[in-house]
């Protein structure tokens, strides 16, 4: 008895504690934390310490059970109210709730333990005797019903805030809600986080956990999307969207954004920048390069899923199945193959050939020869003019054409070259305009850096002269820049010559080049974290990470924002082609990670530990 005393007694002061640290500084939500922490705090001093302990009435044991197995739930309730209001919580006042809070949860499964049926009875001879003279007996008829209905009703409250304290603090449950991990995970896959050494926070407090988890390269991780707002009042929306999804038993998700669409949020997706690495993509492949150092090859195609047609797990061409929803490169879909004719040999053929157009596209490019493309600029140049009226013109050249015009999208139309070639040849200027269009990428060009490439070994793989800008990246897109110049100036000079098998063959290419540039962000990005205006190198900063899903051309992830913007392929030419992208590389701080993807539990055929193990 007297350890229940004492249990109790301290428990009461540190409620009391807790319900002073509930005091409200502001007029808004934050003000209804105080008094509930009070009346429960109140009604636990009545009915465990004065009528249980003090007037030694065992008939309140019941009662009091109740007391301390919901005494977590309410003042967890308690601390989320006072920082659900417009204004911040002081750092010390969320760890000192935190740090009660957690002595009270204890402290409650301590009483709990003592006052169990197996023990509770021989605290006290007087108790013992109450119990024989006692004993339980279950209502009968609708009593008994409505009995049921209350026990039912307390269990499932019960469940509910044990389950979210699990998925606060220890682990969660998560589905796979998109192809971003394919072949890793596919759609309605599940898999368990483990939280606690990832460093959980209290909700809506930046009081919890150390962070004691480290993410290597390869590691798939589940984070906050860092894409969305975390102001105050979405991370109270965000907790009241989680709260209901557990106590409607999953049905109803109110996540959403202010558009009203359910927020991709958290998202799965591995890791592959680490801290103190500048980061590269292209062609594929992610290079990396510390301070000091040159880009080598990360490894990182090793889990990269470029080609979903090459895990053959992922279909079955002799049955028809399909495991995924849709070809990331064709964009066909399930729903095509049950609805079109379209057979699934077809599509698995139509996404290999596009596939190959790629890496057609990606050899032509490394072959070009700068000197020999900008001879030829110049002659399709001087070609151009015998056509073209000429002439001078008051306006600015480059005026002559909107941007839009050159926009590489523009150019799976057919017309949009004829219009532009007629206009070109009837207005002043159209010649001069041509000439620039044409030269103006090489006519600043005056160095070629040299640049070598290594694998992971170190080997080198890539050594040349007439690399631009000192990188991959940015030689890349001037050498697509250039040969989309290279293959509208013949179609244009093919136009006016009448040489039609000149014009057949360059409007091949041009497709070729156009399916290549609108789909390149999936494939490619620039150094990031990018360098300053000075040229100093950046490097992605320490606790932080860069991440991205395996299925590269199917993932929306930590390379692209959700807007889309028009960009010219390259600085070097006033005159550039123009794509749209989305390209703006972020990375996610540490705190922002809710932990590894540790478990994949079903479907029971795909159970297995989702590491790095499921490189190919």
């Amino acid at each position: 008895m007297q350890k229940l005393r004492l249990y109790v007694v301290i428990n009461m002061a540190l409620s009391c504690v807790f319900s002073l640290l509930c005091f409200p500084l502001h007029a808004d939500v934050s003000l209804t934390a105080l008094p509930l922490s009070l009346l429960f705090t109140g009604l636990l001093y009545i009915f465990s310490y004065k009528k249980l302990i003090k007037d030694c009435n065992p008939a309140m044991i019941n009662v009091v059970r109740r007391f301390f197995q919901y005494q977590p739930f309410v003042f967890i309730t308690a601390f989320v109210l006072l920082r659900a209001g417009n204004h911040a919580v002081p750092l010390v006042q969320d760890y000192l709730s935190a740090i009660v809070w957690t002595a009270l949860t204890v402290l409650s499964f301590m009483v709990l333990f003592l006052i169990s049926d197996k023990r509770v009875w021989k605290l006290d001879s007087s108790w013992a005797q109450y119990h024989e003279e006692h004993p339980d007996v279950k209502p009968a008829g609708i009593r008994r019903i409505g009995f049921e209905i209350l026990e039912w009703i307390d269990a499932l409250i019960q469940a509910v805030f044990t389950i979210v304290l699990i998925n606060i603090f220890l682990f969660q449950l998560y589905e796979i809600p998109s192809e971003s991990m394919v072949p890793a995970f596919l759609v309605k896959d599940r898999v368990i986080v483990f939280k606690t050494l990832a460093g959980p926070k209290f909700p809506l407090s930046r009081a919890g956990l150390p962070h004691i988890e480290s993410y290597d390269r390869g590691d798939i991780v589940v984070f906050r999307n860092p894409h969305y707002s975390d102001d105050r009042k979405s991370e109270v929306k965000t907790f009241l969207s989680q709260f209901v999804y557990m106590c409607t038993l999953t049905l109803v998700n109110i996540n959403t954004d202010e558009n009203g669409d359910l927020k991709a949020d958290p998202l799965v997706k591995r890791v592959t920048g680490i801290p103190g690495e500048q980061l590269m993509l292209v062609d594929g492949e992610l290079y990396t390069r510390k301070k000091g150092e040159s880009f080598k090859a990360s490894g990182d195609s090793s889990y990269a899923c470029w080609n979903v047609t090459a895990d053959k797990s992922l279909y079955n061409i002799n049955s028809g199945k399909l495991k995924i929803e849709k070809f990331p490169v064709s964009g066909i879909t399930k729903n095509d193959l049950a609805t079109s004719g379209i057979s699934l040999s077809d599509a698995v053929e139509i996404e290999n050939s596009l596939m190959l157009m790629t890496e057609e596209v990606e050899s032509m490019r490394k072959k070009l020869d700068l000197e020999s493309a900008a001879l030829e600029c110049m002659s399709l140049s001087r070609q151009f003019a015998q056509h073209a009226k000429g002439g001078d013109t008051d306006k600015d050249i480059k005026d002559l054409i909107p941007s839009e015009e050159l926009l590489i999208n523009t150019f799976f139309d057919n017309s949009s070259l004829s219009s532009l070639v007629i206009k070109l040849r009837q207005i002043e200027g159209g010649s001069a305009w041509f000439d620039e269009y044409m030269n103006n990428w090489h006519k600043d060009l005056t160095s070629l850096h040299t640049y070598k490439e290594t694998d992971e070994e170190g080997n080198l793989i890539l050594e040349g002269p007439s690399l631009i800008g000192e990188n991959l990246y940015t030689d890349s897109l001037l050498r697509l820049n250039v040969m989309v110049k290279l293959t509208t100036g013949r179609i244009m000079l093919a136009r006016l010559d009448g040489n039609v098998s000149v014009l057949t063959e360059n409007m091949r290419v041009l497709e070729k080049l156009c399916n290549y540039i609108v789909r390149m962000d999936q494939r490619n990005m620039g150094l990031f974290p990018a360098d300053d205006r000075e040229g100093h190198h950046s490097y992605i900063p320490e606790n932080c990470y860069f991440m991205m899903g395996d299925n590269r051309y199917n993932s929306l992830d930590m390379r692209h924002s959700y807007e889309i913007t028009e960009k010219a392929l390259t600085e070097y030419d006033d005159y550039s082609i123009r794509y749209c992208s989305n390209l703006s590389p972020q990375y996610v701080s540490r705190n922002k990670i809710l932990g590894k993807a540790s478990f994949r539990f079903w479907p029971l055929n795909r159970i297995g530990f989702p590491g790095k193990s499921l490189r190919k």
